[in-house]
């Protein structure tokens, strides 16, 4: 096999990675909130057991990209596409991370009635967790009109994240019994706006990959 074969097969295992990790992370994500909207503390608890496969597969692919740019030396856009995979694959693992969160806040508030309705909390999760599935997809099509979609799906989340804290707020009086659920709530709706900030940032890095050059999609 010739050594410009190889290297491509070699990023397109590095793709692949990147893809299963997201997949991996999409799961969580999914499975935390549903944890916390069912109170279903078994799944909870595998969220957090899960995230040992997502933290391992994580260094898989750092470690992949690193032995990648010791050993092939690549410049230009090859370079940009290992540099951009270390990137996006921090994002995601971040990602799951707040999973774990939402998975943690559902454990705390337990069998607790809710004194909110989860819908809007539920439409930034959904939000949030189609913004990963299409941030993924347009790294691996290299597709930066689909990453650019991603940022004005921020801005919804963000708008929901405002009028869900101000609820919250807004129940303190009527609930100070709550106020650890109404905290929890709160990391709640925190974690999932940072969830869809970091799929802004995979955008960006899509940009990178594609451009060469450092977009702000917040802006």
């Amino acid at each position: 096999m010739a050594v410009r074969e190889k290297f491509d097969d070699d990023l397109q295992a590095l793709r692949d990675q990147l893809l299963q990790l997201g997949s991996l992370a999409e799961i969580a994500l999914t499975q935390s909130f549903e944890a916390l909207k069912t109170k279903n503390n078994d799944l909870a608890l595998q969220v957090l057991e899960n995230d040992a496969k997502i933290d391992l597969l994580d260094e898989e692919i750092n470690d992949f990209a690193i032995l990648l740019i010791a050993k092939q030396q690549p410049v230009a856009i090859d370079l940009r596409r290992i540099i951009v995979a270390i990137k996006i694959a921090t994002d995601v693992e971040r990602m799951a991370d707040f999973a774990v969160n939402i998975a943690k806040s559902a454990i705390r508030i337990g069998e607790q009635p809710f004194v909110i309705s989860l819908n809007k909390l539920e439409k930034m999760h959904n939000i949030a967790v189609n913004m990963l599935s299409l941030t993924l997809k347009a790294y691996y099509e290299e597709d930066v009109v689909a990453a650019k979609k991603v940022a004005d799906m921020d801005d919804e989340v963000d708008r929901l994240y405002g009028e869900t804290i101000r609820e919250l707020l807004e129940r303190t009086k009527a609930h100070p019994d709550a106020m650890s659920q109404i905290t929890q709530l709160s990391f709640t709706a925190r974690y999932i706006e940072r969830i869809a900030d970091h799929a802004t940032n995979i955008a960006e890095n899509v940009f990178y990959l594609v451009k060469g050059k450092h977009y702000d999609l917040n802006d």
